[in-house]
């Protein structure tokens, strides 16, 4: 297999991984606010259900998650899990990002003072109004570099779906090492990981030089 075919055969198998990339993204954003919020709940069981979650996702391997999404409902209730590898991937994803994007956010809520408020309140501002007007804008720009280290981490993570024998790119590097007795389905591999990143961080360094509207 010549260096040319390897390149075009390993970019179908990173346009899988964009694409996990993108979907765990999408869900794991908003999710993870949800998550956030939830676990500031003033119930206490909402906040001890929510706190195992995170507890449980963080303390366990994302491979053995994504092996347990794949697996489980059959092990578990039977089911034909045929058409499941693609679904359970992005659930596996979706949930493990959004415990740590969770985490991210709660401390980024955290960090306004109760003054803004309580001035908000003042002023008569709803509790939904301070959060989206006052509280959320601030979030965001504090939270920008800890969800570039994660999003950037993302990007690598995606490999991780070879564990569930999805052709994305790693696994494709794989298959044609182990075929042509080569390293070189691995260097290529390592180039767009490593520019896929450089992408990604560059964007979301734009988007976080925009967010200087204050100091």
């Amino acid at each position: 297999m010549t260096l040319e075919t390897m390149i075009i055969t390993m970019s179908s198998g990173m346009l899988e991984a964009i694409k996990i990339f993108t979907l765990t993204l999408a869900g794991a954003l908003p999710f993870g606010m949800v998550i956030a919020l939830l676990k500031k709940s003033r119930f206490f069981v909402i906040r001890a259900i929510v706190s195992a979650y995170i507890s449980v996702i963080r303390g366990t391997p994302l491979m053995l998650q994504l092996l347990a999404w794949y697996f489980g409902p059959y092990y578990l209730f039977g089911f034909n899990i045929g058409n499941w590898r693609f679904p359970a991937l992005i659930m596996g994803f979706i949930c493990n990002y959004s415990a740590y994007f969770a985490e991210i956010y709660r401390g980024g809520i955290e960090s306004i003072p109760v003054g803004q408020y309580e001035a908000a309140e003042v002023l008569g501002y709803t509790p939904a109004q301070t959060f989206n007007r006052i509280i959320l804008p601030q979030v965001i720009k504090r939270i920008m570099p800890a969800v570039t280290n994660e999003i950037i981490t993302l990007v690598k993570d995606t490999s991780l779906a070879f564990s569930l024998a999805y052709a994305e790119v790693f696994s494709l590097a794989k298959q044609i090492s182990a075929s042509q007795a080569s390293f070189t389905p691995f260097v290529i591999a390592g180039t767009f990981y490593f520019v896929a990143n450089y992408v990604v961080e560059f964007i979301l360094k734009r988007i976080e030089k925009s967010m200087d509207y204050y100091k």
